[in-house]
């Protein structure tokens, strides 16, 4: 059975102009009537938002809800446009939203203002600015109100027959909702940290495999997730140099002042990482505040570690080192990594050596074993 009609609940902060654009296009030419619901009290359409619901056939809200804020920002990693180019995506924008909203019979001055001023109003303030049609309580509050209301659709007027329509729920599909969870500031932040603390765990730990995967794949998708966010180059920046930080406290004795340049750097680069007014595009101090906290934690276990294990290796004697037997981490013939005692050891073989063979060191130079394979 074809649908007689879409009702699209909303609640957005905004988004992508080109997405936005192809949703209000796809609204303005829809062959049947499409209904815009701010809902549940609580929601708002903000930037994007705003355009879309000013694109609908009806436009309506739930008491408790909000509609504004839709000036346009740069996102993206490195999201920022100098002076002119501002004021030339902010003139488009003026253009386009004014144009939908005369199309619709909608107020053109508040829709200007909006993206010039980041107007925002209440579901009462915009009924009464004729920026929406309707306030309802539910979707069947809503159906019932226009019901018998003329809409025009491209092949003509239209009359809706909504009182006793029956409603059939389309929800989001698993990979929609994947991709939207991801795209939410306080995830992407999550998994760019994850993804960065995996890796330099791999780097200090050549050999564990897992860590590195794990970070990886989270890496992949915060950068997906980063393309639809305005992020500000200076927190990743600052960000990075926090690992750089952390890493450099295992090369050099800094008696742990790396470790707490690093911290207060990574703290920076959270605080900078999202640049936005809008409280739902920044990284909540709810979540910065615990992840920076067991992150720091991390990082300081693992630099522990690391150092202590090196403090052992200069302490270890070639003479006892000498006949002692391993696995190998890596493939080994000029350079390699072998595992012996749980620690891991720079190795090199007159031979050839797979990976996953057991070893036994036959000298020792400096920090580097000369191995055989236990036949």
């Amino acid at each position: 059975m074809s649908a007689s009609g879409l009702v699209i609940l909303m609640d957005t902060p905004g988004g992508l102009d080109t997405s936005m654009r192809t949703i209000a296009k796809s609204i303005l030419n829809a062959p049947l009537p499409v209904i815009v619901f701010i809902h549940p009290s609580g929601a708002r359409a903000a930037s994007a938002g705003v355009i879309i619901t000013i694109a609908a056939h009806v436009a309506a809200m739930t008491p408790g809800t909000n509609i504004g804020a839709a000036h346009p920002v740069a996102i993206g990693i490195g999201g920022q446009m100098d002076e002119t180019m501002a004021e030339k995506v902010e003139k488009d924008a003026v253009a386009y939203v004014k144009g939908i909203a005369k199309k619709r019979g909608r107020n053109e001055e508040w829709a200007a203002k909006a993206v010039l001023k980041s107007e925002s109003i209440t579901a009462e303030e915009a009924l009464k600015l004729g920026v929406i049609d309707i306030v309802a309580s539910d979707v069947n509050h809503l159906l019932s109100q226009i019901d018998n209301r003329r809409i025009v659709l491209p092949k003509g007027e239209q009359v809706l027959k909504t009182r006793h329509a029956q409603i059939r729920e389309k929800k989001m599909g698993l990979r929609l909702q994947i991709l939207s969870t991801i795209s939410n500031p306080n995830i992407a932040y999550i998994l760019f940290l994850i993804g960065l603390a995996g890796l330099y765990f791999e780097f200090s730990n050549p050999g564990a495999i897992l860590p590195g995967v794990i970070g990886g794949m989270s890496l992949i998708l915060a950068f997906f997730a980063l393309q639809t966010l305005p992020v500000n180059y200076a927190g990743v920046l600052l960000i990075l140099f926090a690992i750089v930080l952390f890493i450099a406290e295992i090369k050099v004795i800094s008696h742990g002042l790396l470790t707490v340049a690093g911290i207060i750097s990574l703290v920076m680069g959270s605080l900078l990482l999202f640049d936005s007014p809008e409280p739902a595009l920044r990284v909540s101090l709810q979540i910065l505040v615990p992840v920076v906290t067991v992150l720091s934690l991390f990082f300081v276990a693992v630099i522990s570690l690391v150092v202590k294990a090196q403090l052992r290796k200069k302490l270890t004697g070639k003479e006892e080192m000498e006949g002692m037997e391993g696995v190998a981490v890596t493939d080994i013939h000029d350079h390699g990594k072998v595992l012996i005692k749980g620690e891991y050891w720079n190795a090199k073989s007159d031979g050839n050596i797979v990976q996953g063979k057991q070893i036994r060191v036959n000298s020792v130079e400096g920090l580097t074993l000369n191995v055989e394979e236990i036949n």
